[in-house]
Protein backbone atom coordinates (compact mmCIF):
# COMPACT_ATOMS: atom_id res chain seq x y z
CA UNK A 1 0.00 0.00 0.00
CA UNK A 2 1.38 3.41 -1.00
CA UNK A 3 1.53 6.34 1.30
CA UNK A 4 -1.18 8.08 -0.71
CA UNK A 5 -3.56 5.13 -0.42
CA UNK A 6 -2.96 4.55 3.31
CA UNK A 7 -5.97 4.88 5.55
CA UNK A 8 -6.23 8.22 7.33
CA UNK A 9 -5.15 8.14 10.95
CA UNK A 10 -7.91 7.66 13.54
CA UNK A 11 -8.77 10.82 15.37
CA UNK A 12 -7.73 10.75 18.99
CA UNK A 13 -10.54 9.91 21.40
CA UNK A 14 -11.91 12.92 23.18
CA UNK A 15 -13.02 12.86 26.77
CA UNK A 16 -16.65 12.46 25.57
CA UNK A 17 -16.02 9.75 22.99
CA UNK A 18 -17.37 6.20 23.47
CA UNK A 19 -13.80 4.89 23.55
CA UNK A 20 -12.89 7.22 26.40
CA UNK A 21 -15.98 6.32 28.37
CA UNK A 22 -15.30 2.61 27.94
CA UNK A 23 -11.70 3.14 29.04
CA UNK A 24 -12.82 5.00 32.16
CA UNK A 25 -15.34 2.28 33.01
CA UNK A 26 -12.68 -0.36 32.53
CA UNK A 27 -10.28 1.54 34.77
CA UNK A 28 -12.98 1.92 37.41
CA UNK A 29 -13.82 -1.78 37.34
CA UNK A 30 -10.29 -3.15 37.13
CA UNK A 31 -7.89 -0.55 38.55
CA UNK A 32 -4.17 -1.25 38.37
CA UNK A 33 -3.37 0.21 41.79
CA UNK A 34 -4.56 -1.69 44.88
CA UNK A 35 -7.11 -0.22 47.28
CA UNK A 36 -5.26 0.56 50.48
CA UNK A 37 -6.82 1.24 53.90
CA UNK A 38 -7.72 4.81 54.80
CA UNK A 39 -8.58 6.27 58.18
CA UNK A 40 -9.54 3.95 61.02
CA UNK A 41 -12.20 6.39 62.19
CA UNK A 42 -14.43 6.41 59.09
CA UNK A 43 -18.09 6.65 58.10
CA UNK A 44 -18.58 2.86 57.95
CA UNK A 45 -17.46 2.55 61.56
CA UNK A 46 -19.56 5.47 62.79
CA UNK A 47 -22.75 4.44 60.95
CA UNK A 48 -22.41 0.81 62.08
CA UNK A 49 -21.95 1.72 65.72
CA UNK A 50 -24.84 4.20 65.58
CA UNK A 51 -27.20 1.57 64.10
CA UNK A 52 -26.15 -1.05 66.65
CA UNK A 53 -26.63 1.33 69.57
CA UNK A 54 -30.05 2.32 68.21
CA UNK A 55 -31.03 -1.36 67.98
CA UNK A 56 -29.85 -2.00 71.52
CA UNK A 57 -31.90 0.95 72.77
CA UNK A 58 -35.05 -0.31 71.03
CA UNK A 59 -34.45 -3.87 72.28
CA UNK A 60 -33.88 -2.63 75.80
CA UNK A 61 -36.94 -0.37 76.03
CA UNK A 62 -39.38 -2.28 73.78
CA UNK A 63 -38.32 -5.95 73.96
CA UNK A 64 -41.76 -7.49 73.36
CA UNK A 65 -42.59 -5.27 70.38
CA UNK A 66 -39.18 -5.81 68.78
CA UNK A 67 -39.40 -9.57 69.23
CA UNK A 68 -42.88 -9.69 67.68
CA UNK A 69 -41.89 -7.52 64.70
CA UNK A 70 -38.72 -9.51 64.09
CA UNK A 71 -40.62 -12.80 64.25
CA UNK A 72 -43.26 -11.63 61.76
CA UNK A 73 -40.58 -10.31 59.40
CA UNK A 74 -38.66 -13.58 59.64
CA UNK A 75 -41.74 -15.62 58.70
CA UNK A 76 -42.43 -13.38 55.71
CA UNK A 77 -38.82 -13.54 54.46
CA UNK A 78 -38.61 -17.33 54.65
CA UNK A 79 -42.04 -17.82 53.09
CA UNK A 80 -41.22 -15.63 50.08
CA UNK A 81 -37.51 -16.21 49.46
CA UNK A 82 -36.49 -19.19 51.58
CA UNK A 83 -35.74 -21.17 48.42
CA UNK A 84 -32.75 -18.88 47.76
CA UNK A 85 -31.13 -20.05 51.00
CA UNK A 86 -30.90 -23.54 49.49
CA UNK A 87 -30.35 -22.85 45.81
CA UNK A 88 -27.55 -20.29 46.05
CA UNK A 89 -25.23 -22.34 48.33
CA UNK A 90 -25.76 -25.31 45.99
CA UNK A 91 -24.63 -23.16 43.06
CA UNK A 92 -21.60 -21.99 45.05
CA UNK A 93 -20.53 -25.61 45.58
CA UNK A 94 -20.50 -26.15 41.82
CA UNK A 95 -18.59 -22.94 41.17
CA UNK A 96 -15.92 -23.71 43.77
CA UNK A 97 -15.33 -27.20 42.42
CA UNK A 98 -14.91 -25.82 38.89
CA UNK A 99 -12.36 -23.27 40.15
CA UNK A 100 -10.46 -25.88 42.15
CA UNK A 101 -10.28 -28.54 39.45
CA UNK A 102 -9.25 -26.30 36.55
CA UNK A 103 -6.10 -24.26 35.93
CA UNK A 104 -7.47 -21.57 38.24
CA UNK A 105 -6.77 -23.92 41.13
CA UNK A 106 -3.01 -23.40 40.66
CA UNK A 107 -3.22 -19.70 41.57
CA UNK A 108 -1.93 -18.85 45.03
CA UNK A 109 -3.56 -16.54 47.52
CA UNK A 110 -0.55 -14.27 47.43
CA UNK A 111 2.44 -13.78 45.13
CA UNK A 112 3.48 -16.77 43.03
CA UNK A 113 6.38 -17.53 45.36
CA UNK A 114 4.40 -17.25 48.61
CA UNK A 115 3.95 -20.23 50.91
CA UNK A 116 1.52 -20.96 53.79
CA UNK A 117 2.00 -18.87 56.90
CA UNK A 118 0.68 -21.51 59.32
CA UNK A 119 1.27 -25.29 59.44
CA UNK A 120 -1.66 -27.29 58.10
CA UNK A 121 -2.67 -28.67 61.52
CA UNK A 122 -2.71 -25.21 63.11
CA UNK A 123 -4.60 -23.88 60.08
CA UNK A 124 -7.28 -26.57 60.41
CA UNK A 125 -7.56 -26.04 64.16
CA UNK A 126 -8.17 -22.30 63.74
CA UNK A 127 -10.58 -22.95 60.86
CA UNK A 128 -12.69 -25.42 62.84
CA UNK A 129 -12.52 -23.84 66.28
CA UNK A 130 -13.31 -20.31 65.20
CA UNK A 131 -16.25 -21.11 62.96
CA UNK A 132 -19.01 -23.33 64.32
CA UNK A 133 -17.72 -24.64 67.64
CA UNK A 134 -20.56 -23.72 70.00
CA UNK A 135 -23.14 -25.06 67.58
CA UNK A 136 -21.47 -28.47 67.68
CA UNK A 137 -22.29 -28.67 71.39
CA UNK A 138 -25.76 -27.12 71.23
CA UNK A 139 -26.92 -29.09 68.18
CA UNK A 140 -24.50 -32.05 68.19
CA UNK A 141 -27.13 -34.13 69.99
CA UNK A 142 -30.23 -31.94 69.77
CA UNK A 143 -30.64 -31.83 66.00
CA UNK A 144 -30.36 -35.57 65.22
CA UNK A 145 -32.61 -36.66 68.11
CA UNK A 146 -35.15 -33.95 67.21
CA UNK A 147 -35.24 -35.27 63.63
CA UNK A 148 -35.69 -38.80 65.00
CA UNK A 149 -38.81 -37.68 66.91
CA UNK A 150 -40.08 -35.49 64.03
CA UNK A 151 -38.60 -36.85 60.76
CA UNK A 152 -37.86 -34.17 58.13
CA UNK A 153 -40.60 -33.83 55.50
CA UNK A 154 -42.33 -36.95 56.93
CA UNK A 155 -39.99 -39.17 54.91
CA UNK A 156 -39.88 -41.87 57.62
CA UNK A 157 -41.81 -43.17 60.58
CA UNK A 158 -40.77 -41.53 63.89
CA UNK A 159 -38.38 -43.74 65.83
CA UNK A 160 -37.68 -46.10 62.90
CA UNK A 161 -34.27 -47.12 61.54
CA UNK A 162 -35.02 -45.11 58.40
CA UNK A 163 -35.69 -42.09 60.60
CA UNK A 164 -32.27 -42.57 62.24
CA UNK A 165 -30.50 -42.38 58.88
CA UNK A 166 -32.64 -39.48 57.66
CA UNK A 167 -31.96 -37.59 60.90
CA UNK A 168 -28.25 -37.62 60.13
CA UNK A 169 -28.65 -37.00 56.39
CA UNK A 170 -30.52 -33.77 57.04
CA UNK A 171 -28.16 -32.82 59.84
CA UNK A 172 -25.26 -33.25 57.39
CA UNK A 173 -27.20 -31.03 54.96
CA UNK A 174 -27.43 -28.27 57.57
CA UNK A 175 -23.77 -28.46 58.66
CA UNK A 176 -21.94 -29.81 55.62
CA UNK A 177 -21.06 -28.65 52.14
CA UNK A 178 -23.68 -25.89 51.90
CA UNK A 179 -22.33 -24.08 54.95
CA UNK A 180 -18.70 -24.43 53.97
CA UNK A 181 -19.39 -23.36 50.38
CA UNK A 182 -20.61 -20.01 51.72
CA UNK A 183 -17.51 -19.69 53.91
CA UNK A 184 -15.14 -20.79 51.15
CA UNK A 185 -16.61 -18.32 48.65
CA UNK A 186 -16.09 -15.39 50.99
CA UNK A 187 -12.68 -16.63 52.10
CA UNK A 188 -11.48 -17.18 48.56
CA UNK A 189 -12.74 -13.82 47.32
CA UNK A 190 -11.29 -11.85 50.22
CA UNK A 191 -8.04 -13.86 50.26
CA UNK A 192 -7.53 -13.31 46.54
CA UNK A 193 -8.35 -9.62 46.83
CA UNK A 194 -6.08 -8.93 49.82
CA UNK A 195 -3.15 -11.30 49.31
CA UNK A 196 -3.03 -11.47 45.51
CA UNK A 197 -4.21 -8.02 44.47
CA UNK A 198 -3.06 -6.11 47.55
CA UNK A 199 -6.47 -4.61 48.34
CA UNK A 200 -7.70 -3.72 51.79
CA UNK A 201 -9.64 -6.40 53.66
CA UNK A 202 -13.18 -5.32 52.79
CA UNK A 203 -15.95 -6.79 50.65
CA UNK A 204 -16.63 -3.60 48.67
CA UNK A 205 -13.33 -3.56 46.67
CA UNK A 206 -14.02 -7.10 45.42
CA UNK A 207 -17.28 -5.88 43.87
CA UNK A 208 -15.58 -3.27 41.67
CA UNK A 209 -15.93 -5.41 38.52
CA UNK A 210 -19.70 -5.05 38.93
CA UNK A 211 -20.24 -1.65 40.54
CA UNK A 212 -17.10 0.22 39.44
CA UNK A 213 -16.36 3.51 41.17
CA UNK A 214 -19.48 3.09 43.32
CA UNK A 215 -17.42 0.70 45.44
CA UNK A 216 -15.78 3.82 46.88
CA UNK A 217 -19.06 5.66 47.30
CA UNK A 218 -22.29 5.29 49.22
CA UNK A 219 -23.10 1.86 47.75
CA UNK A 220 -19.75 0.39 48.79
CA UNK A 221 -20.04 1.84 52.27
CA UNK A 222 -23.60 0.50 52.62
CA UNK A 223 -22.33 -2.97 51.70
CA UNK A 224 -19.57 -2.78 54.32
CA UNK A 225 -22.07 -1.62 56.96
CA UNK A 226 -24.32 -4.57 56.05
CA UNK A 227 -21.33 -6.89 56.43
CA UNK A 228 -20.70 -5.58 59.95
CA UNK A 229 -24.34 -5.91 61.02
CA UNK A 230 -24.73 -9.39 59.56
CA UNK A 231 -21.48 -10.55 61.14
CA UNK A 232 -22.47 -9.17 64.52
CA UNK A 233 -25.90 -10.83 64.55
CA UNK A 234 -24.49 -14.16 63.39
CA UNK A 235 -21.95 -14.13 66.18
CA UNK A 236 -24.32 -12.98 68.90
CA UNK A 237 -26.52 -15.98 68.11
CA UNK A 238 -23.56 -18.24 68.84
CA UNK A 239 -22.83 -16.36 72.04
CA UNK A 240 -26.43 -16.75 73.17
CA UNK A 241 -26.28 -20.49 72.48
CA UNK A 242 -22.98 -20.74 74.31
CA UNK A 243 -24.28 -18.93 77.39
CA UNK A 244 -27.31 -21.23 77.48
CA UNK A 245 -25.10 -24.32 77.26
CA UNK A 246 -22.75 -23.11 80.00
CA UNK A 247 -25.61 -22.30 82.36
CA UNK A 248 -27.27 -25.66 81.64
CA UNK A 249 -24.02 -27.53 82.32
CA UNK A 250 -23.38 -25.62 85.54
CA UNK A 251 -26.90 -26.46 86.72
CA UNK A 252 -26.32 -30.17 86.18
CA UNK A 253 -22.90 -30.15 87.85
CA UNK A 254 -23.85 -28.02 90.88
CA UNK A 255 -27.48 -29.06 91.30
CA UNK A 256 -28.52 -25.40 91.38
CA UNK A 257 -31.02 -23.64 89.14
CA UNK A 258 -28.73 -21.58 86.91
CA UNK A 259 -30.59 -21.55 83.60
CA UNK A 260 -32.32 -18.17 83.92
CA UNK A 261 -31.73 -15.36 81.44
CA UNK A 262 -30.03 -13.33 84.17
CA UNK A 263 -27.42 -16.04 84.76
CA UNK A 264 -26.83 -16.36 81.01
CA UNK A 265 -26.24 -12.61 80.74
CA UNK A 266 -23.70 -12.83 83.58
CA UNK A 267 -21.96 -15.67 81.70
CA UNK A 268 -21.81 -13.53 78.56
CA UNK A 269 -20.32 -10.63 80.54
CA UNK A 270 -17.60 -12.79 82.09
CA UNK A 271 -16.62 -14.54 78.87
CA UNK A 272 -16.66 -11.22 76.97
CA UNK A 273 -13.78 -10.05 79.12
CA UNK A 274 -11.82 -13.21 78.29
CA UNK A 275 -12.33 -13.23 74.51
CA UNK A 276 -11.70 -9.49 74.23
CA UNK A 277 -8.36 -9.92 75.98
CA UNK A 278 -7.54 -12.89 73.73
CA UNK A 279 -8.37 -10.92 70.58
CA UNK A 280 -6.17 -8.05 71.69
CA UNK A 281 -3.23 -10.48 72.03
CA UNK A 282 -3.36 -11.22 68.28
CA UNK A 283 -4.09 -14.22 66.03
CA UNK A 284 -0.59 -15.66 66.29
CA UNK A 285 -0.91 -16.07 70.04
CA UNK A 286 -4.49 -15.98 71.30
CA UNK A 287 -6.68 -17.54 68.60
CA UNK A 288 -4.08 -20.04 67.37
CA UNK A 289 -3.30 -21.65 70.72
CA UNK A 290 -6.88 -21.57 71.97
CA UNK A 291 -8.05 -23.27 68.76
CA UNK A 292 -5.45 -26.03 69.08
CA UNK A 293 -6.34 -26.67 72.73
CA UNK A 294 -10.03 -26.77 71.82
CA UNK A 295 -9.44 -29.29 69.03
CA UNK A 296 -7.54 -31.65 71.37
CA UNK A 297 -10.28 -31.55 74.04
CA UNK A 298 -13.04 -32.03 71.43
CA UNK A 299 -11.24 -35.02 69.91
CA UNK A 300 -10.78 -36.60 73.35
CA UNK A 301 -14.48 -36.18 74.18
CA UNK A 302 -15.52 -37.63 70.81
CA UNK A 303 -13.31 -40.70 71.31
CA UNK A 304 -14.71 -41.18 74.80
CA UNK A 305 -18.32 -41.25 73.54
CA UNK A 306 -17.38 -43.48 70.59
CA UNK A 307 -15.64 -46.04 72.83
CA UNK A 308 -18.16 -46.07 75.69
CA UNK A 309 -21.15 -45.89 73.35
CA UNK A 310 -22.38 -48.41 70.73
CA UNK A 311 -19.12 -48.30 68.74
CA UNK A 312 -19.86 -50.74 65.93
CA UNK A 313 -23.40 -49.41 65.48
CA UNK A 314 -22.10 -45.83 65.21
CA UNK A 315 -19.50 -46.73 62.59
CA UNK A 316 -22.10 -48.52 60.47
CA UNK A 317 -24.51 -45.61 60.90
CA UNK A 318 -21.86 -43.10 59.82
CA UNK A 319 -21.13 -44.95 56.58
CA UNK A 320 -24.80 -45.47 55.79
CA UNK A 321 -25.81 -41.88 56.54
CA UNK A 322 -22.84 -40.44 54.66
CA UNK A 323 -23.65 -42.62 51.66
CA UNK A 324 -27.27 -41.45 51.75
CA UNK A 325 -26.18 -37.82 52.03
CA UNK A 326 -23.83 -38.07 49.05
CA UNK A 327 -26.12 -40.25 46.94
CA UNK A 328 -29.19 -38.06 47.37
CA UNK A 329 -27.30 -34.78 47.72
CA UNK A 330 -29.04 -32.79 44.99
CA UNK A 331 -32.48 -34.14 45.87
CA UNK A 332 -32.36 -33.24 49.57
CA UNK A 333 -30.69 -29.91 48.74
CA UNK A 334 -33.77 -28.91 46.74
CA UNK A 335 -36.40 -30.46 49.03
CA UNK A 336 -38.40 -27.31 49.75
CA UNK A 337 -41.56 -26.95 51.89
CA UNK A 338 -44.95 -27.55 50.28
CA UNK A 339 -47.24 -26.45 53.13
CA UNK A 340 -47.29 -24.36 56.26
CA UNK A 341 -46.24 -27.20 58.55
CA UNK A 342 -43.13 -27.97 56.49
CA UNK A 343 -42.34 -24.25 56.24
CA UNK A 344 -42.43 -23.94 60.02
CA UNK A 345 -40.10 -26.93 60.34
CA UNK A 346 -37.68 -25.43 57.79
CA UNK A 347 -37.74 -22.08 59.63
CA UNK A 348 -36.65 -23.79 62.81
CA UNK A 349 -33.94 -25.90 61.21
CA UNK A 350 -32.65 -25.75 57.64
CA UNK A 351 -33.61 -22.17 56.76
CA UNK A 352 -32.29 -20.92 60.08
CA UNK A 353 -29.03 -22.83 59.65
CA UNK A 354 -28.48 -21.54 56.12
CA UNK A 355 -29.24 -17.98 57.19
CA UNK A 356 -26.81 -18.41 60.09
CA UNK A 357 -24.00 -19.47 57.74
CA UNK A 358 -24.75 -16.64 55.33
CA UNK A 359 -24.66 -14.09 58.13
CA UNK A 360 -21.32 -15.57 59.20
CA UNK A 361 -19.97 -15.55 55.64
CA UNK A 362 -17.97 -12.34 55.74
CA UNK A 363 -16.71 -13.00 59.27
CA UNK A 364 -15.42 -16.46 58.37
CA UNK A 365 -14.22 -15.26 54.97
CA UNK A 366 -12.03 -12.51 56.37
CA UNK A 367 -10.70 -14.82 59.07
CA UNK A 368 -9.99 -17.61 56.57
CA UNK A 369 -8.28 -15.12 54.28
CA UNK A 370 -6.10 -13.93 57.15
CA UNK A 371 -4.85 -17.45 57.97
CA UNK A 372 -4.67 -18.83 54.39
CA UNK A 373 -2.07 -16.64 52.72
CA UNK A 374 0.20 -18.65 50.43
CA UNK A 375 -2.15 -21.58 49.82
CA UNK A 376 -3.34 -22.44 46.32
CA UNK A 377 -6.97 -22.03 45.36
CA UNK A 378 -7.19 -25.80 44.80
CA UNK A 379 -5.87 -26.59 48.27
CA UNK A 380 -8.02 -23.93 49.89
CA UNK A 381 -11.27 -25.05 48.26
CA UNK A 382 -10.83 -28.80 48.62
CA UNK A 383 -9.71 -28.59 52.25
CA UNK A 384 -12.28 -26.01 53.34
CA UNK A 385 -15.11 -27.91 51.65
CA UNK A 386 -14.03 -31.46 52.42
CA UNK A 387 -12.26 -31.69 55.77
CA UNK A 388 -14.76 -29.79 57.97
CA UNK A 389 -17.68 -31.59 56.30
CA UNK A 390 -16.20 -35.00 57.17
CA UNK A 391 -15.21 -33.97 60.70
CA UNK A 392 -18.59 -32.44 61.46
CA UNK A 393 -20.38 -35.47 59.98
CA UNK A 394 -18.36 -37.74 62.27
CA UNK A 395 -19.12 -35.49 65.26
CA UNK A 396 -22.88 -35.49 64.68
CA UNK A 397 -22.86 -39.24 64.04
CA UNK A 398 -21.04 -40.07 67.27
CA UNK A 399 -22.94 -37.72 69.58
CA UNK A 400 -26.29 -37.62 67.82
CA UNK A 401 -26.13 -41.30 66.88
CA UNK A 402 -25.29 -42.34 70.45
CA UNK A 403 -28.23 -40.30 71.76
CA UNK A 404 -30.61 -41.85 69.20
CA UNK A 405 -29.40 -45.34 70.19
CA UNK A 406 -30.01 -44.51 73.86
CA UNK A 407 -33.54 -43.39 73.03
CA UNK A 408 -34.31 -46.46 70.92
CA UNK A 409 -32.69 -49.08 73.13
CA UNK A 410 -32.98 -47.61 76.64
CA UNK A 411 -35.87 -45.17 76.26
CA UNK A 412 -33.62 -42.43 77.66
CA UNK A 413 -35.98 -39.63 76.62
CA UNK A 414 -33.22 -37.41 75.21
CA UNK A 415 -35.27 -36.55 72.11
CA UNK A 416 -38.32 -35.54 74.12
CA UNK A 417 -36.17 -33.36 76.36
CA UNK A 418 -34.50 -31.75 73.35
CA UNK A 419 -37.89 -30.92 71.86
CA UNK A 420 -38.63 -28.91 75.01
CA UNK A 421 -35.16 -27.36 75.35
CA UNK A 422 -32.26 -28.02 72.96
CA UNK A 423 -29.76 -27.05 75.65
CA UNK A 424 -30.51 -30.20 77.67
CA UNK A 425 -29.69 -32.69 74.91
CA UNK A 426 -25.89 -32.79 75.06
CA UNK A 427 -25.73 -33.19 78.81
CA UNK A 428 -28.62 -35.66 78.65
CA UNK A 429 -26.40 -37.94 76.54
CA UNK A 430 -23.45 -37.61 78.92
CA UNK A 431 -25.77 -38.58 81.77
CA UNK A 432 -26.24 -41.99 80.07
CA UNK A 433 -22.49 -42.66 79.90
CA UNK A 434 -19.79 -43.37 82.52
CA UNK A 435 -17.96 -40.53 84.30
CA UNK A 436 -20.88 -38.16 83.87
CA UNK A 437 -19.58 -35.51 86.28
CA UNK A 438 -16.13 -35.43 84.67
CA UNK A 439 -17.38 -35.36 81.09
CA UNK A 440 -19.91 -32.65 81.96
CA UNK A 441 -17.11 -30.46 83.31
CA UNK A 442 -15.08 -31.16 80.16
CA UNK A 443 -18.09 -30.23 78.00
CA UNK A 444 -18.53 -26.96 79.89
CA UNK A 445 -14.83 -26.17 79.40
CA UNK A 446 -15.19 -26.99 75.71
CA UNK A 447 -18.14 -24.62 75.34
CA UNK A 448 -16.18 -21.86 77.08
CA UNK A 449 -13.21 -22.41 74.76
CA UNK A 450 -15.46 -22.44 71.69
CA UNK A 451 -17.17 -19.35 73.05
CA UNK A 452 -13.84 -17.56 73.39
CA UNK A 453 -12.30 -18.65 70.05
CA UNK A 454 -15.43 -17.80 68.04
CA UNK A 455 -15.97 -14.41 69.66
CA UNK A 456 -12.22 -13.78 69.57
CA UNK A 457 -12.18 -14.24 65.79
CA UNK A 458 -15.35 -12.19 65.41
CA UNK A 459 -13.81 -9.31 67.35
CA UNK A 460 -10.79 -9.33 65.05
CA UNK A 461 -12.92 -9.42 61.88
CA UNK A 462 -15.25 -6.61 62.97
CA UNK A 463 -12.20 -4.53 63.82
CA UNK A 464 -10.73 -5.16 60.36
CA UNK A 465 -13.91 -4.11 58.56
CA UNK A 466 -14.52 -1.02 60.65
CA UNK A 467 -10.85 0.02 60.32
CA UNK A 468 -11.26 0.34 56.54
CA UNK A 469 -9.74 -3.07 55.89
CA UNK A 470 -6.59 -2.85 58.00
CA UNK A 471 -5.50 -6.43 58.66
CA UNK A 472 -3.78 -5.31 61.88
CA UNK A 473 -6.44 -3.22 63.66
CA UNK A 474 -5.63 -1.32 66.82
CA UNK A 475 -6.15 -2.85 70.24
CA UNK A 476 -8.57 -0.10 71.22
CA UNK A 477 -10.73 -0.97 68.20
CA UNK A 478 -10.76 -4.67 69.13
CA UNK A 479 -11.58 -3.84 72.73
CA UNK A 480 -14.53 -1.73 71.63
CA UNK A 481 -15.94 -4.43 69.34
CA UNK A 482 -15.44 -7.13 71.95
CA UNK A 483 -17.50 -5.21 74.48
CA UNK A 484 -20.14 -4.23 71.91
CA UNK A 485 -20.50 -7.87 70.76
CA UNK A 486 -21.08 -9.05 74.31
CA UNK A 487 -23.55 -6.24 74.95
CA UNK A 488 -25.52 -7.04 71.79
CA UNK A 489 -25.78 -10.73 72.69
CA UNK A 490 -26.94 -9.89 76.21
CA UNK A 491 -29.57 -7.36 75.11
CA UNK A 492 -31.02 -9.60 72.37
CA UNK A 493 -31.13 -12.50 74.82
CA UNK A 494 -33.03 -10.25 77.24
CA UNK A 495 -35.37 -9.04 74.49
CA UNK A 496 -36.56 -12.42 73.31
CA UNK A 497 -34.20 -15.28 74.07
CA UNK A 498 -33.03 -17.62 71.32
CA UNK A 499 -36.01 -16.72 69.11
CA UNK A 500 -34.90 -13.08 68.97
CA UNK A 501 -31.36 -14.15 68.06
CA UNK A 502 -32.65 -16.44 65.31
CA UNK A 503 -34.87 -13.69 63.90
CA UNK A 504 -31.93 -11.26 63.82
CA UNK A 505 -29.89 -13.79 61.86
CA UNK A 506 -32.68 -14.42 59.35
CA UNK A 507 -33.30 -10.74 58.71
CA UNK A 508 -29.61 -9.88 58.30
CA UNK A 509 -29.08 -12.81 55.91
CA UNK A 510 -31.97 -11.85 53.60
CA UNK A 511 -30.22 -8.92 51.83
CA UNK A 512 -26.80 -10.48 52.29
CA UNK A 513 -27.66 -13.35 49.94
CA UNK A 514 -27.52 -10.81 47.09
CA UNK A 515 -24.05 -9.75 48.19
CA UNK A 516 -22.92 -13.38 47.97
CA UNK A 517 -24.15 -13.65 44.38
CA UNK A 518 -22.38 -10.43 43.41
CA UNK A 519 -19.23 -11.58 45.18
CA UNK A 520 -19.14 -14.87 43.27
CA UNK A 521 -19.60 -13.13 39.92
CA UNK A 522 -16.94 -10.52 40.70
CA UNK A 523 -14.47 -13.19 41.80
CA UNK A 524 -14.84 -15.04 38.50
CA UNK A 525 -14.33 -11.78 36.58
CA UNK A 526 -11.14 -11.03 38.54
CA UNK A 527 -9.75 -14.55 38.19
CA UNK A 528 -10.21 -14.50 34.42
CA UNK A 529 -7.78 -11.57 34.25
CA UNK A 530 -5.12 -13.14 36.47
CA UNK A 531 -1.70 -13.11 34.72
CA UNK A 532 -1.06 -16.69 35.87
CA UNK A 533 -3.70 -18.03 33.47
CA UNK A 534 -2.14 -16.26 30.50
CA UNK A 535 1.40 -17.33 31.33
CA UNK A 536 3.29 -19.98 29.38
CA UNK A 537 2.72 -23.40 31.00
CA UNK A 538 6.49 -23.82 31.35
CA UNK A 539 6.75 -20.62 33.40
CA UNK A 540 3.85 -21.66 35.64
CA UNK A 541 5.91 -24.54 36.95
CA UNK A 542 7.90 -24.01 40.16
CA UNK A 543 11.55 -22.89 39.60
CA UNK A 544 12.96 -26.07 41.17
CA UNK A 545 10.66 -28.21 39.02
CA UNK A 546 11.89 -26.44 35.87
CA UNK A 547 15.49 -26.94 36.93
CA UNK A 548 14.97 -30.65 37.58
CA UNK A 549 13.27 -31.02 34.22
CA UNK A 550 16.17 -29.32 32.43
CA UNK A 551 18.72 -31.51 34.20
CA UNK A 552 16.75 -34.65 33.33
Amino acid sequence: MTQESAAPPRPEATHDSPEARRARREADRFPEAPHLPGRSLNSVFLISVALILALLAVAGFFPAQLSAAAGASMRWVTATSGWSLMLIPLGLIGLLLVLALTRVGEIRLGPDDSRPEYPTLAWLAMLLGAVMGIGMITYGVAEPVSHLVTPPHDLAEPGSQEAVVDALRFTFLDWGLHAWAVFATFGLAIGYSTHRLGNKGLVSPILRPLIGRHADGALGKAIDVLVILSTLFGTTTSLGLGAAQISQGLSLVTGLELTSTGVQIVVIALVTVVFTASAMSGIGRGIRYLSQATMVIAAALLLFVLITGPTSWLISLFLRALGGYVGDFVEISLLLPTDGEELAWMQGWTYFMMAWWISWGAFVGIFLARISRGRTIRQFVLVVLGVPTLIFSAWFTVFGGAAMWMDLERDAGIGAAAAADVNTAFFGLLDQLPLTALTSVVAIALVVLYFVTGADSNTYVLSVISSDGRMDPSRSMMCMWGLLTGATAAVLLYAGGLEALQAAVMLSAAPFILVILALAVSLVMLLRRDPWLNRDPWLRRAPQERTDSQQG
